[in-house]
């Protein structure tokens, strides 16, 4: 992580992308398009900012757009690698890469496909730091996350960080599709105690689902029923004192429609989830649709900041669990009402 000023702490800024940003081709344009090339601008961003010589390359990247060529081209790479992983270039939040990749891609994709809008403004806070506390729900790439931290980055430009499952930084499936250490360098958190402890202590603005796995992996049937919180977000808030910001997203369900946990499979490939639809015969001939998410409207609904006031570390786990039981559901309520 970045070293921050004690002001940039309170609400931090980043400065605006150099006139040597990305700048789109008509290949790129094709990419954003045709839902295969979205793994492709992922990584060719990447590459335009950081030296990756054990990235994708041009044939590579052909591959990726007809049916089962993700397969030959994911050989070719390993071969041509010496058998091998690829190799860990950068680990470190760059904040400017966020906003580059912000601004320069994810814009595009987020207006585009899921045109997300912030509702009860009136309760966002102007500055952090703070824990975003958000549903979560979709069982596909987090673009509910992803979304929402655009709209809190434009509204108020802050640095959000989103707590991420561990297998978004270290998964072998993760590792090939997108660069190594892609994901601490946009910011990401890993969802461990430890890594969550130090990024609130560091009053840093957190995007958070209580859910935590269980959101996702609800899948269809109980896509507007909100599971288990996590104890963790409470406990950390009151003990540093970082209020949290409850946000209600609608629509998330509709990333992946249809869409089961298949437990077995799931458990022994060691993924979060691993969702079955009718979507999935395309993913099995398009892998690179692994960051696609279907066509939807995200709706966010900003409630009032909570403060869960329980006398830090001294407080029993049985108060923990009632102050998120209570926020719970408070926020399923909220649901209820708004579909």
């Amino acid at each position: 992580m970045v070293n921050q000023s004690s002001e940039n702490l309170l609400n931090p800024q980043i400065e605006k992308p150099s006139d040597k940003g990305y700048k789109f081709t008509w290949f790129d344009w094709f990419c954003l398009w045709y839902p295969p090339g979205w793994l492709i601008l992922f990584n060719r961003h990447w590459q335009h900012y950081h030296t990756d010589s054990d990235g994708w390359n041009w044939l590579e990247y052909l591959l990726f757009l007809i049916p089962g060529g993700f397969y030959l081209a994911l050989l070719i790479r390993w071969l041509r690698l010496g058998c091998r992983l690829p190799r860990r270039e950068v680990d470190e939040f760059e904040p400017k890469y966020q906003l580059a990749f912000r601004e320069e891609i994810i814009s595009l994709i987020v207006k585009n496909y899921f045109q997300p809008e912030l509702q009860q403004l009136e309760n966002l806070p102007q500055t952090g730091p703070m824990i975003v506390a958000m549903n979560h729900a979709g069982m596909s790439f987090p673009w509910d996350f992803l979304s929402l931290g655009y709209l809190l980055s434009k509204t108020r430009e802050w640095v959000v960080q989103p707590l991420a499952n561990v297998s978004l930084f270290e998964h072998p499936w993760v590792i090939w599709w997108l660069p190594v250490g892609w994901s601490q360098v946009l910011g990401g958190v890993k969802a461990q105690k430890d890594d969550f402890e130090a990024a609130v202590k560091e009053r840093k603005i957190i995007l958070y689902a209580p859910e935590g796995v269980r959101g996702p992996q609800k899948g269809w049937a109980k896509r507007y029923q909100l599971q288990k919180f996590d104890l963790s977000f409470i406990q950390l808030s009151d003990r540093y004192q970082i209020p949290i910001l409850p946000v209600v997203c609608i629509g998330s369900e509709n990333l992946h429609p249809f869409a089961v946990n298949f437990r077995k499979l799931q458990r022994l490939v060691k993924l979060p989830f691993l969702p079955l639809s009718p979507l999935m015969f395309v993913f099995i001939l398009f892998p690179s649709m692994g960051v696609w998410a279907n066509k939807t409207d995200l709706r966010y609904f900003i409630q009032p900041l909570y403060t869960p006031e329980i006398n830090g570390d001294k407080v029993s786990r049985t108060a923990i669990y009632q102050k998120a039981q209570q926020l719970r559901e408070k926020l399923q309520s909220q649901i209820n009402q708004l579909r």
